[in-house]
């Protein structure tokens, strides 16, 4: 009888581990619901499940929910104290998950080892060295948090400390050398970490791996290739890895016939296969594989539907979403991205409103998509809706806040987040440049060196179309030395900024020889050294240039026709601009903006040509602009075409009722021509419009200084400026190690 019962109780608990069991499952499929339905019905739960219920709770996003269970657990374990913590952490609650942690009853090494692994993870190195500093003397030698620390070291960047905390390390096991040879393989220190690896007493897979996975990010598949060969007993992370660097590289052919040669697969290989044809949008051969999978999970489905997504086939997309046997976040924000980029914004939203869950990345995507179509008012107010914000919803605001002019707003989110990355600077860069608060991008750029973060492309071409603004030349030497000594002269947006910079500094040889150190010039290299001629009236230069485009095969757009229109205009040739303007429609198909018409209208009111000028004006094939209507006004006051005069001013003030120079034109006009009541009407109508006279301004730079003048500064010198900038020089050579160039 007594057996009888124990074999009963045995299968009442053999019945409760397998519901518990079950929740997890559900749990992790994303079934949210379907296993809080199955917790609710339960007939009997043991502490393992509130547990379960719990874990599944915080992996989905409701922590609120995870606590109101633990609180009204019956009984708890340590494992209970470790799992509410761990859900906090998953969620991004580090003040709240710390806050438990403190008034644990009691601590395991895993409490501690938890607590120190997700700050880490999280990029809180200096919190995690607190926790590790603090440790109990009993815990010292616990090997996994040494080596927790050392990931995050290695996590940052941070490979020497993460080396003398390897060198203290009273007990190593075969995890911490591979974390340090993560570290040196992770960022791209292959030489450090090949010495490495050859002073390792002992190696496994993982080792091999990391050394594989190393060469194949600096992009040395050779080295990669021969490692792979000679790992031992391969598994399946080595095919896989492997395969994805012939993938990334292009090498589609090598990643199909080393996925044949795999000697087994797991799910992991087939998505890694399906990622590559859909990377090279080869979404047949794709499908294809799909349908081959003997199982597939989350990351199958979001692959394939990512695929369609990328080549615009929303409709196959949502389809395959739909077959989805459940629902996943990553699957539903891929359709969201997609509607995005097929300029579906509105369907975006109203399917981003249906998931009613979301994580950080969905909430982002939205975000991002209001930005990127300019519906700068929804994305702000969306982020504003978003609880648990991360570095990119920040970066995204303050690039929100830049477009709209807000410069205030994004400089206070920049300075309020925790930690900054690169895309935080460059936000912030781009958008003073954008607002013309030219000294301000050049200020933070240097900033930005002093707090140790390396600038990239974007950085440079935002510096340097700051200096190209306000034409300070010696901080664009400067900065170019820093292009040079980072190697950054491969990328052609860097180029491309310094040819402009080098242009409007008047320094049209250094822009030359910029151009002509570009292997593989585009358009916008021709374009900006064409506008270079132009802007320092060379247009017998630019009409070589615009002939040499033509010739390699370059097809010039509507940004080289203002370029080598204006190099016309500049210049006076006059029958060479209107030949071009002609053949702007007829050859090349482009059809003329406004900005062409004004430089045509420009060009023949220079020779005083005024009513074929006037003609062209007539017969435009888009809206006139003010800059069509002031090159006509500036024309007649040059050639003292009082009734053309009267009208350009007249459609001029339409598009620019307060600005006071057009009416100093037009009162000039009649001043020349002897109407002085007419003179008095216009100051009239001038001291009507406006009450104060935006003041125009110019640069110069004397002596390795720029100075500003403005037209009603009556000290006619701004030495702040200059002193400004030089000190900004100093700042730049002393933040990126460079020497001292004159200008």
């Amino acid at each position: 009888m007594k057996q009888r019962l124990l074999s009963v109780g045995e299968q009442g608990s053999h019945h409760v581990f397998s519901q518990n069991k079950r929740i997890t499952q559900l749990g992790k499929s994303g079934q949210i619901e379907d296993a809080i339905k199955f917790f609710t019905q339960m007939a009997e739960k043991n502490t393992v499940t509130y547990n379960s219920m719990i874990s599944v709770y915080a992996k989905n996003g409701r922590i609120n929910a995870a606590r109101n269970l633990f609180d009204k657990m019956p009984r708890r374990n340590l494992v209970s104290w470790n799992t509410m913590v761990s859900g906090y952490l998953h969620n991004g609650k580090f003040d709240e998950a710390y806050k438990l942690f403190v008034i644990m009853p009691r601590r395991d090494l895993f409490s501690w080892t938890l607590m120190i692994t997700c700050y880490t993870r999280n990029g809180e190195v200096e919190k995690a060295r607190e926790l590790f500093d603090s440790l109990p003397c009993s815990y010292r030698k616990g090997v996994a948090c040494w080596n927790a620390m050392i990931s995050g070291y290695v996590k940052k960047g941070r490979v020497n400390e993460a080396k003398r905390l390897f060198d203290e390390m009273p007990v190593k096991n075969l995890i911490s050398w591979n974390s340090m040879l993560a570290g040196y393989t992770q960022n791209r220190k292959m030489r450090l970490g090949l010495e490495f690896f050859n002073e390792m007493d002992e190696r496994d897979v993982v080792s091999w791996n990391l050394m594989v996975d190393g060469f194949i990010q600096v992009g040395d598949l050779d080295s990669a290739w021969k490692f792979f060969q000679e790992t031992q007993k391969p598994n399946v992370v080595s095919w896989v890895t492997m395969l994805s660097g012939f993938a990334r590289n292009g090498n589609i052919l090598e990643s199909r016939r080393l996925f044949d040669q795999m000697p087994s697969r797991n799910i992991v290989s087939w998505n890694a296969m399906i990622s590559a044809y859909v990377q090279r949008c080869e979404i047949d051969e794709a499908s294809r594989l799909f349908e081959e999978m003997p199982e597939r999970d989350s990351v199958s489905w979001t692959t394939m539907i990512n695929g369609y997504v990328r080549i615009g086939k929303l409709d196959e997309a949502r389809e395959l979403l739909n077959e989805m046997p459940y629902r996943n976040i990553g699957a539903q924000t891929a359709m969201i991205s997609g509607y995005i980029q097929c300029n579906k914004v509105d369907e975006a939203r109203r399917f981003f409103d249906e998931i009613g869950t979301w994580d950080v990345v969905c909430w982002n995507a939205m975000i991002a998509g209001y930005a990127h179509h300019g519906r700068i008012n929804e994305a702000l107010c969306l982020s504003k809706r978003m609880v648990n914000k991360d570095m990119v919803t920040w970066n995204t605001m303050i690039s929100c806040y830049a477009q709209v002019g807000q410069m205030d707003r994004a400089v206070k989110i920049f300075e309020e987040m925790g930690e900054r990355d690169l895309v935080s600077w460059n936000s912030l860069i781009a958008g003073f440049m954008l607002n013309g608060q030219n000294l301000d991008a050049l200020k933070s750029f240097a900033l930005m060196g002093h707090e140790g973060k390396k600038p990239d492309q974007l950085s440079f071409a935002c510096g340097l179309s700051s200096c190209a603004t306000i034409a300070a030349l010696q901080v664009g030497n400067q900065l170019h030395q820093v292009v040079v000594k980072g190697g950054y002269l491969n990328y052609l947006v860097v180029n491309n900024a310094l040819i402009t910079m080098y242009a409007k500094c008047g320094r049209i040889l250094e822009a030359g020889l910029v151009f002509n150190g570009i292997c593989h010039a585009d358009v916008i290299s021709w374009n900006s050294l064409i506008g270079g001629y132009a802007i320092n009236g060379y247009g017998k230069e630019a009409l070589k240039l615009f002939e040499e485009m033509a010739s390699e095969g370059m097809a010039p757009d509507e940004v080289t026709f203002i370029g080598i229109l204006s190099a016309c205009n500049h210049a006076g040739m006059v029958d060479h601009g209107l030949k071009l303007f002609k053949c702007m429609s007829k050859v090349y198909a482009i059809e003329p903006l406004a900005e062409h018409y004004a430089c045509m209208v420009d060009l023949l009111g220079r020779v005083g040509r005024l009513d074929e000028a006037f003609e062209i004006v007539r017969g435009m094939k888009v809206k006139a602009t003010a800059g069509v209507w002031g090159a006509l006004l500036g024309a007649c006051r040059a050639h003292g075409n009082l009734e053309l005069g009267r009208l350009a001013a007249h459609k001029l003030s339409e598009f620019e009722p307060h600005k006071t120079s057009n009416y100093v034109l037009l009162s000039n006009i009649h001043a020349e021509a002897n109407r002085w009541n007419e003179v008095q009407e216009v100051r009239m109508l001038m001291n009507a419009s406006s009450t104060v006279k935006e003041p125009g301004c110019s640069w110069v730079e004397v002596r390795n200084q720029v100075h500003g003048f403005l037209s009603d500064d009556s000290t006619r010198s701004r030495p702040d400026i200059g002193v400004t900038l030089a000190s900004l020089n100093s700042h730049i050579r002393n933040a990126f190690h460079i020497s001292e160039v004159s200008a």
